[in-house]
């Protein structure tokens, strides 16, 4: 018979631990809100402005979504398992 701390161990076939896409929707809005604030309180802290608050916090959304894209496309130019490669070549 198994003690209950070797039955809490076992993983529960039935428990799905993926993410839906629902929640990592959810997760990545969340973010970005929280980021887009950051930057509009940093930028009043900075500049004591209102204005330029609200205009860097509607204007960094759209630049880092660019700036995620091409990172992306970027990324897309190297090879898979290129790092990996130079990392055990190094070593």
């Amino acid at each position: 018979m198994e003690s209950r701390d070797e039955q809490d161990e076992r993983p529960d076939e039935n428990l799905d631990l993926r993410e839906s896409h629902v929640r990592s929707l959810l997760k990545a809005v969340s973010y970005r809100i929280i980021g887009t604030i950051t930057t509009a309180t940093l930028t009043f802290a900075v500049t004591g402005s209102m204005r330029a608050a609200l205009t860097m916090g509607a204007v960094e959304p759209v630049v880092k979504m660019l700036i995620y894209y091409l990172h992306e496309r970027a990324w897309q130019l190297v090879p898979r398992g290129a790092v990996r490669h130079l990392f055990h070549r190094a070593g």
